[in-house]
């Protein structure tokens, strides 16, 4: 299908799905997925889901270890550090500014996106971006340095 992209989605619960998403915006309350092997559309809840990985390919490299640090690319953005409520976190970049103002807690902002786009810090990953759902976050820092 035309624009289709392919990717995996993570639940808050662990679980994973893999398929192809169409028309994905920061606001959209659902993520349609389409079953690559049955070709079934599926509608998920962006609240269940902890974020999307938007992948090069649906296996990756068994083989191949995803560096983790900053400044091994020419930054796309600002810098971000994101741990999620499971205690897995994410390095990465946005542009622009973060759509939550950190205090206490992290309290959302106008435009009723549900999340952020991070494009993450090893460009030879499988994950060319990632849709971080802001409901999954419990803590996030933006690097100054």
């Amino acid at each position: 299908m035309d624009n289709e992209e392919m990717a995996v989605a993570r639940f808050k619960d662990g679980r994973l799905l893999k398929g192809y998403v169409r028309n994905f915006r920061v606001d959209s309350d659902v993520l349609q997925l389409r079953d690559p092997q049955t070709q079934e559309e599926l509608s998920v809840s962006i609240d269940q889901l902890k974020a999307v990985f938007f992948v090069k390919d649906f296996t990756g490299s068994h083989e191949y270890v995803e560096r983790k640090s900053f400044g091994i690319r020419k930054s796309p953005g600002r810098k971000v550090f994101v741990k999620f409520s499971d205690d897995e976190s994410l390095l990465g970049f946005i542009v622009g500014e973060v759509p939550w103002d950190k205090g206490f807690s992290l309290v959302k902002l106008g435009k009723n996106a549900k999340g952020f786009f991070l494009t993450p810090v090893d460009s030879g990953s499988n994950n060319s971006r990632v849709f971080v759902v802001g409901s999954a976050i419990k803590d996030i820092t933006i690097m100054t340095v």
